[in-house]
């Protein structure tokens, strides 16, 4: 009874979603291919994942922090992940907020397509979930930037999200592709760029850093050559302070 109410709430929440969030188009689908593959791109804070979820093409999943998908974990991550930055003054009520939105949150996450993952012994839920989806025939969508400052327009990258392609590549033989998907909210596109194919020959480490390299340039890329805007970063911030993709 729980999960049906918790199924019925969800799709409220999606719809609702749906009515006031901006139409988002999907451009570069030519580089999007029929096999199985990772999507790799520009968190834009929330866009990148409610964008992806409401207008990307086909059957595909989302990696999510799985934290977010539990009750007694939501608030801790929540506070720390989306507020921390706060003013001293008024986090006490960010606080009492990130318990609010804990039910919210774990309707959303455990009702939308979406694959938890964790940074403790859980990963590998995180790595047999997204490896049987990945044989199912969907295509995977992955948000890795973290809080380190990279080129002025992305954050970099973890880079272990690779390591899925040599687990694949273990269990089946075949070569994942992974795709670059750049989020421009202010244009209220998702563009996607020509994919990297991962090499299992190549030295793990090495592999990992090649193609996370590759793929921020390419989503930098993607950004820098289209008409000048604001790019919606990372971390939250004032929007007067969101660089722009170029100089005038």
């Amino acid at each position: 009874m729980k999960k049906k109410l918790s199924a019925v709430l969800y799709r409220f929440i999606r719809f609702m979603v749906w009515v006031f969030y901006p139409r988002t188009g999907v451009e570069g689908l030519d580089f999007l291919p029929e096999e199985p593959c990772l999507i790799v791109g520009n968190h834009a804070q929330m866009h990148g994942p409610i964008a992806c979820e409401l207008y990307f093409p086909g059957e595909h999943s989302t990696w999510c922090a799985g934290e977010m998908m539990h009750l007694r974990e939501v608030p801790a991550y929540a506070f720390q992940d989306f507020w921390r930055d706060k003013p001293r003054s008024v986090r006490w009520l960010f606080r009492i907020f990130s318990y609010l939105i804990a039910p919210i949150s774990v309707c959303v996450f455990t009702n939308a397509r979406c694959v938890g993952v964790y940074h403790d012994m859980r990963i590998m839920s995180t790595f047999r979930e997204t490896i049987g989806k990945l044989k199912a025939g969907e295509r995977i969508i992955i948000f890795p930037e973290h809080d380190v400052p990279g080129n002025g327009l992305l954050w970099e990258f973890q880079d272990r999200f690779v390591d899925m392609a040599r687990l694949y590549y273990r269990q089946t033989g075949k070569t994942l592709l992974f795709v670059p998907l750049y989020v421009a909210p202010a244009l209220r596109t998702m563009y996607l760029g020509s994919p990297l194919r991962f090499d299992p020959a190549a030295e793990a480490a090495a592999e990992r850093e090649r193609i996370a390299r590759g793929l921020s340039q390419a989503i930098t890329g993607l950004a820098r050559a289209l008409p000048r805007h604001r790019v919606t970063p990372y971390r939250p911030m004032p929007k007067k302070q969101y660089p722009y993709n170029k100089e005038k």
